[in-house]
């Protein structure tokens, strides 16, 4: 596992493509239930503050890499295996380059709503399938040809800005896991409330529909590994949204390069024994 700002590392390559999901049209969050005339969200964070975040590494001593993270009151668990040899039929690897396969699934007490959370319905789907477009961005599969690398996550508790926590657990495992990425992916998640951009969105803001957006970032080069809209949006909007979500990434990353820094203490402590 390279150290942050590590010279091992290799460099950062060309910009990968950006996904960006258009949805239906929505209008901007009500301010009169989201911002208080004093410029305070429900849960007393000013307009850009993020929620508390924590974040540890090595969770799971079976795993190859594992990290479990919180944000706020949504809490995600991320475990790698690999790179090892590709399962399944031999014309599933590939010559020049790691397969990489991820699942997402929520636990079934993620929620208040108590109900059954089939693997293989659309929605985490729809989840595996983003955070497959952000890591193949970030990770340098290039190094590892013929083989396999096996990204679970999984939401134990659901407050908004899941796939955001998820992307941070993520990226802290497959660190963990020792595998080679471009750069850390930090992410963001921001939307409107009348003219004012919120950061890092709670499950009722959310809720409340209007523009929002996900941002998975490499901050090292500013590269965007992915981008998520679920609402039309006016480009003049759409500037102060993506630096709030922007600044949140930023932000996180501080959060991350503590965690691998406090690992990396931890592991050496190890060695020393």
């Amino acid at each position: 596992m390279a150290a942050p700002g590590s010279g091992s590392r290799s460099p950062i390559m060309a910009t990968p493509e950006v996904t960006v999901r258009a949805g239906h049209a929505g209008i901007a969050m009500a301010a009169l239930e989201l911002l208080s005339d004093e410029g305070y969200r429900a849960d007393g964070r000013r307009a850009t503050e993020l929620r508390k975040v924590r974040a540890r590494m090595g969770v799971f001593a079976q795993a190859d890499g594992s990290a479990y993270i919180e944000q706020g009151n949504t809490k995600a668990l991320a475990v790698v295996y690999g790179p090892h040899e590709t399962r399944g039929p031999r014309s599933k690897a590939l010559s020049d380059r790691a397969v990489l396969n991820c699942q997402y699934s929520m636990a079934t007490f993620s929620t208040a709503e108590r109900k059954r959370r089939p693997h293989g319905d659309r929605k985490s789907a729809e989840m595996a399938l983003h955070l497959k477009q952000t890591f193949e961005a970030a990770i340098i599969t290039e190094l590892y040809p013929r083989s396999q690398i096996d990204l679970y996550v999984q939401i134990l508790q659901a407050d908004g800005s899941n796939y955001c926590a998820c992307v941070n657990a993520a990226t802290l495992a497959v660190m963990d896991a020792g595998i080679a990425l471009r750069d850390f992916v930090c992410a963001g998640s921001a939307g409107l409330a009348e003219d004012a951009a919120l950061a890092d969105l709670s499950y009722i803001e959310e809720a409340a529909g209007g523009p929002q957006a996900a941002l998975a970032l490499m901050p090292g080069s500013g590269a965007m590994a992915l981008v998520q809209m679920d609402a039309r949006l006016h480009h003049e909007r759409l500037e102060a949204m993506m630096d709030a979500a922007t600044a949140a990434c930023r932000a996180v990353h501080a959060v991350l390069e503590e965690a691998v820094r406090e690992r990396a203490r931890e592991v050496t402590a190890l060695l020393g024994d």
